[in-house]
């Protein structure tokens, strides 16, 4: 089942496909039987299996990724009358019909069946397109967004989306290499920017990683999408349901722990003037620091090592 994470050189080929933070998820969840769960982000099934398998409740999974759906089909059949499946981004919460769900969980970014697909573009390891749509059947490709992108805009997207210092250098050589014709697959992309930036002996991330990260983000909007979605999710839990949300890197966990604390009722960051009467208190946290894979999790899936999991409970 996968996991949903950025990519690192030093991950091994295969790794199975395991659901990150499984049991804490799961546990912070809390199954009952008769409740009405969602998954948002289906992948191969594994936590919807585990939250499935935990009590006699219902659940609702999405993917808007059409290979997802057709893993859902067979995994409907181990659940009849207790599953779901729509084939939309997570972002379409707020377009269902109904409420009241005791437990929502949101497992964030690239799933491993996607990484581990080399024509899906998403591993800088695998050659393959510079695709990167988590939904092929619309929008941009990375390549094209490239090509397409003004070298300023480009810049914006490398420094904003990947965090990288050298955004400026990446993006000039990304550009000069679209044009020239010179980038056909995953591989001369990684190779370029490995070129560009030069590798450091002592790190195992590959020097390409913030890029594709980057890339990644903007072809699929991802983050506008998780603001979007957490305050449906939020929207549609019963009093007492739970929201958690596993995320992989800074910028989906800014988001969301922005998010909370805002539900919580307490100072988004250090930067929220707003005045304490303004607040209103609509949830606790119950995870007072973010939970982590254990060191028996990350050794089994090295993937799993930068997933932070928090969740909140609707007051």
């Amino acid at each position: 089942m996968p996991s949903r994470c950025p990519e690192s050189q030093d991950f091994p080929d295969k790794i199975g496909h395991e659901p990150v933070l499984k049991n804490e998820s799961v546990a912070l969840l809390a199954p009952k039987d008769g409740g009405a769960y969602i998954d948002c982000t289906f992948g191969g099934g594994g936590h919807s299996r585990a939250i499935l398998e935990s009590a006699d409740c219902t659940l609702t999974a999405f993917d808007k990724d059409r290979d997802a759906a057709i893993r859902a089909r067979e995994f409907a059949k181990d659940f009849p009358g207790r599953f779901q499946f729509i084939g939309e981004s997570f972002s379409k919460l707020n377009e269902l019909k109904t409420s009241g769900y005791v437990g929502i969980l949101m497992d964030l970014g690239v799933s491993s069946f996607q990484l581990d697909e080399a024509d899906r573009g998403f591993s800088l390891r695998k050659e393959g397109p510079i695709d990167m749509r988590m939904d092929v059947s619309s929008g941009i490709t990375a390549l094209e967004l490239i090509e397409r992108t003004p070298l300023f805009e480009l810049e914006e997207i490398i420094r904003d989306y990947g965090e990288e210092p050298r955004y400026r250098k990446v993006a000039k050589a990304l550009k000069d290499a679209a044009q020239n014709g010179e980038l056909k697959t995953t591989i001369d992309l990684a190779n370029l920017v490995e070129k560009v930036l030069g590798r450091n002996p002592r790190s195992k991330i590959h020097p390409a990683t913030l890029t594709f990260q980057a890339l990644r983000i903007a072809v699929n909007d991802e983050l506008q999408e998780i603001e979007k979605a957490l305050p449906a999710a939020f929207n549609l839990l019963s009093s007492g349901g739970v929201l958690a949300v596993i995320s992989f890197h800074s910028l989906e966990d800014r988001i969301v722990k922005k998010f909370f604390k805002k539900m919580a009722g307490r100072p988004e960051d250090r930067f929220d003037n707003s005045f304490v009467q303004e607040r209103v208190k609509l949830a606790e946290i119950i995870t007072r620091k973010p939970i982590t894979a254990t060191d028996e999790e990350i050794s089994k899936n090295p993937r799993s090592r930068s997933a932070k999991l928090r969740a909140i409970r609707k007051l």
